[in-house]
């Protein structure tokens, strides 16, 4: 029975064959509200991202889950030379839409957006890659909506292999999750955060199932109270005052995950952890986790 919930509910947005969760439309329409207010978020970004591929130097960017296209549009007015991929086509209309409405600015004519799918990524856009990009992010616990089919993590494996042969030596990896740790202890998830904080009451209701014992699959429905937004309602061609839906990730264990990467990347890289864009010394209980990784300049 647990084989075929996990089977039925393996919404992933990464992986050929299995359903798209942003599919039907409107989870990628109530997604863009749950964001909240884009400018606060693109400013979190700009204090930790930017600065750090500044600092590092680098010019060209992979994001390989841009999703609507958010942290893509605000690296392509930051300057850099960015190449833009998803999985699910609905989301991307919002970044096509986008790109479109800017065609005139020369850099934006230059972003490249594509639909690709991570266990393939490599292959998908070998000619895109070159000799590797300045740095891959993959963020807004994206990768966790690539669940564990197999129950060894082999998919999941499979596509840190491929961000890492996307990365040039000397190059970076920025990849997220949320604190699934805390989630599966507390059997709650914070609805605002460095990474959220929508502007219209919002709860998140949170299921974690297990399998032999173990947490497989953590479902977040989202609920947002629109009854106030009749722009929103209509934007998103909701009747009731409260927009629903559900989303189903991979519950990442820090310690299983940074084992993974240190796998993916090899013994030379540099892995650094930080928490809400701080460093682990400076919180607690951290909401996401973000994993940066230098790549070795001698790795084969």
């Amino acid at each position: 029975m647990a084989e075929n919930v996990i089977t039925t509910r393996s919404l992933g947005a990464a992986v050929e064959g299995v359903k798209d969760q942003y599919a039907d439309g409107k989870a990628a329409k109530v997604w863009e509200v749950f964001i909240g207010d884009k400018n606060s978020r693109t400013q979190n970004y700009k204090n930790f991202l930017v600065g750090m591929l500044r600092e590092k130097g680098c010019k060209r960017v992979l994001d390989v889950a841009c999703g609507t296209g958010i942290d893509s549009i605000m690296l392509v007015e930051e300057g850099f030379e960015v190449v833009s991929v998803d999985a699910s086509d609905k989301m991307l209309k919002y970044a096509l839409k986008s790109r479109w409405n800017k065609r005139k600015d020369a850099a934006f004519d230059k972003w490249i957006i594509e639909e690709a799918n991570w266990l393939t990524l490599y292959d998908d856009i070998e000619d895109l890659v070159g000799e590797g990009f300045d740095a891959v992010i993959c963020l807004g616990n994206s990768f966790a909506h690539l669940l564990d089919n197999y129950g060894d993590q082999r998919e999941q494996k499979q596509a840190l292999r491929n961000f890492e042969k996307c990365v040039k030596p000397g190059g970076f990896l920025l990849i997220d999750h949320r604190n699934y740790d805390d989630i599966i202890n507390s059997g709650s998830t914070a609805s605002k955060s460095i990474y959220y904080n929508p502007t219209h009451t919002t709860d998140i209701r949170t299921s974690v199932l297990y399998v032999s014992g173990k947490p497989a699959l953590v479902s977040l429905d989202y609920l947002i109270d629109l009854s106030s937004d009749k722009e929103q309602k209509d934007l998103i061609g909701c009747e009731d005052t409260i927009s629903e839906f559900r989303l189903s990730y991979y519950p990442h264990r820090l310690k299983i995950f940074t084992a993974m990467l240190e796998q993916a990347f090899g013994e030379n890289s540099k892995f650094r952890i930080f928490g809400d864009f701080k460093t682990l010394d400076e919180i607690d209980i951290p909401n996401f986790y973000i994993h940066v990784i230098e790549k070795s300049s001698t790795h084969f």
